[in-house]
């Protein structure tokens, strides 16, 4: 109940945007492989910018 307002971390957000590619990929999968292939790497692309947060929050 506290944490209603909590914002959400860049990590957070980065995570729920790669959960939502690859769902819309997953979807696209079935009926128009090309676009499927799209989000894949737009998801890809979003995991990279996720391990460098990871890094740099590291050092």
């Amino acid at each position: 109940m506290f944490g209603l307002f909590k914002k959400k971390s860049k990590l957070e957000i980065l995570q729920e945007k790669y959960a939502k590619l690859m769902a819309e990929s997953h979807k696209l999968s079935t009926t128009n492989r090309s676009e499927s292939d799209k989000k894949v790497a737009e998801a890809d692309l979003v995991i990279k910018e996720m391990e460098e947060l990871e890094r740099l929050e590291k050092n």
